[in-house]
C-alpha cells in the first residue's frame, strides 16, 4: 500500500507566487517623487509667508522713531503717499503736524492696520500725501505714552495674497503627495495581483 505525502503547503492551497518588487509597476521611484514634491512646495509656501510678514514688517520705519511729543524731520516725495504709525499702551487720541506742507495733505485712513515688529505692536494713524519734494518735521502728540515711526503705506492686498499663496502652497504639498502615495500603492497592488494571477 502506497502512502502519499501531503502536499506541504497544507489544506488551503498552495502560497501566492512571489512577485519581486522590482517587477511591479509603477515603480517605487514615485514614492521619492511624491516626497520631493511635497518638500519642494512646501518650501515655496514657507517662503512666501516669510516674504509676506517681512514686507509688513518693513513698512514701519522703527529705526527713526520718535516720542510723543517730539518731533522728527523726515524726506518727502511728491506722489509718494507715506504711513504715520504709533505705538501706544493701550488706545487714546493721537495728533500730528507737518508745519510748511499743503493743508490736506495728512488725512485719517478709512481702514485699521496693525503689525507687530520688534515686541512693539504698530498702527497707522495717518497718511500722508505730498504735495511737493522736501524735508518736513513731523510732530505728534498722544494721551498716552507713545513712539511714532513714518513708514510706507501697507499693501494690504500683497500681504494678503502672499500668506494665500503659501498657504495654498501648503495644501497643495499635501494633496499632491498623498495622491501620488495612495496611487502609487494602488496600481502596484493591482499590478502584483495580475502578476500573481498569470503566474499561478
Amino acid at each position: 500500500m502506497a502512502i502519499q505525502n501531503p502536499p506541504p503547503w497544507g489544506p488551503y492551497g498552495a502560497p501566492p507566487p512571489s512577485i519581486p518588487a522590482k517587477d511591479l509597476r509603477p515603480r517605487r521611484l514615485w514614492y521619492v517623487v511624491a516626497a520631493l514634491l511635497g518638500v519642494v512646495l512646501a518650501g515655496v509656501g514657507g517662503v512666501l509667508l516669510v516674504t509676506a510678514a517681512k514686507d509688513a514688517i518693513d513698512s514701519v520705519d522703527t529705526a527713526h522713531s520718535f516720542a510723543g511729543g517730539e518731533s522728527a524731520t523726515y524726506r518727502f516725495v511728491q506722489g509718494e503717499t507715506k504711513a504715520v504709525y504709533v505705538s501706544q499702551a493701550g488706545r487714546g487720541h493721537v495728533e500730528c503736524r507737518l508745519p510748511g506742507m499743503r493743508s490736506g495733505a495728512m488725512t485719517r485712513p478709512d481702514s485699521t492696520f496693525r503689525i507687530t515688529a520688534g515686541g512693539r505692536t504698530w498702527e497707522r494713524v495717518f497718511e500722508v500725501n505730498p504735495g511737493s519734494t522736501g524735508d518736513y518735521a513731523l510732530t505728534c502728540t498722544a494721551q498716552r505714552p507713545a513712539e511714532f515711526a513714518l513708514g510706507d503705506t501697507p499693501e494690504v492686498g500683497a500681504t494678503i495674497g502672499g500668506i494665500a499663496a503659501g498657504i495654498g502652497c501648503f495644501v497643495a504639498a499635501l494633496a499632491a503627495t498623498v495622491t501620488i502615495v495612495v496611487v502609487t500603492a494602488v496600481r502596484r497592488g493591482r499590478h502584483r495581483r495580475r502578476l500573481a494571477a498569470a503566474s499561478a
